[in-house]
């Protein structure tokens, strides 16, 4: 059985071929799925692969990092 293990920025960004400032521009303004393990970033490939087969990346920015700044 191959399970989806949990993948860091490096993996990520290698995984789809972008910077690792990619991948945290896309995490913190487009809704990017991560989660924050202490300070660090992991990624599942399948909902990295979802959120892409659905337009993640295009989208505009969901708001995310604007909220914060109130």
């Amino acid at each position: 059985m191959v399970q989806d293990r949990w993948l860091s920025v490096d993996e990520i960004a290698d995984y789809l071929g972008v910077s690792k400032d990619t991948v945290y521009t896309w995490t913190n303004q487009k809704g990017m799925p991560g989660h924050k393990v202490g300070r660090f970033w992991k990624f599942k490939s399948a909902e990295v692969d979802d959120w892409v087969r659905t337009g993640g990346a295009a989208r505009e920015s969901t708001g995310a990092a604007e909220e914060g700044k109130k």
